[in-house]
């Protein structure tokens, strides 16, 4: 079983959502996880309700949502790999710096001590700017990878950064080989 976690970066959550159908219907068998921000928040883009509703009817399961329920996925109920879709710049902060708040954090934390692959598709405004180091910092970590990026809007954003969500499932073959797939910044 993978696990499929869900931040903030609402904006990319319906591109999230296509990569986690191609992933369930190629006959993965996945668990979700949210951020208590994104399972507790309802936007412009989705009410929560319908957002947990198409997640549960996507993977068939209930979705984990707080750090308690989060904390046995490493030693109890290990995955056998974690993508994070979309991950925001300050999940990525917190990850890069060791720092366990958040259901999607403590499932990463679980995953990554047993050198688990970690897939992250980022999605921030910040990326090239205070986040560039935690960006260099996980790229060279052991079992960690990322879905190749590129900048959504140059001038009105220029140090924003995002995943092409429509490459998750190809990332995520590369992964299950051990290969980053590359070109990362396109």
């Amino acid at each position: 079983m993978i696990g499929y976690a869900f931040c903030g970066s609402y904006c990319t959550l319906e591109r999230s959502l296509e990569a986690l159908k191609i992933l369930s219907y190629s006959g993965e068998e996945i668990q979700p996880i949210m951020s208590e921000g994104t399972y507790e928040t309802d936007t412009r883009f989705f009410k929560k309700e319908a957002l947990r509703s198409k997640i549960r009817e996507i993977t068939g399961r209930e979705i984990i949502h707080t750090v308690k329920d989060a904390e046995p996925l490493g030693p109890k109920a290990p995955l056998s790999a974690l993508i994070v879709a979309p991950c925001t710049g300050n999940t990525l902060a917190k990850v890069a710096n060791g720092i366990t708040d958040t259901a999607v954090t403590m499932a990463i934390k679980a995953h990554l001590r047993q050198d688990r692959p970690l897939l992250i598709a980022l999605a921030t405004n910040d990326a090239m700017s205070q986040n560039l180091a935690n960006i260099g910092s996980l790229l060279t970590r052991k079992s960690v990878y990322f879905v190749p990026l590129h900048q959504d809007d140059p001038k009105g954003k220029p140090h924003s950064l995002v995943a092409d969500f429509e490459r998750i499932p190809e990332a995520f073959s590369a992964m299950k080989s051990g290969k980053q797939l590359r070109p990362l910044f396109v």
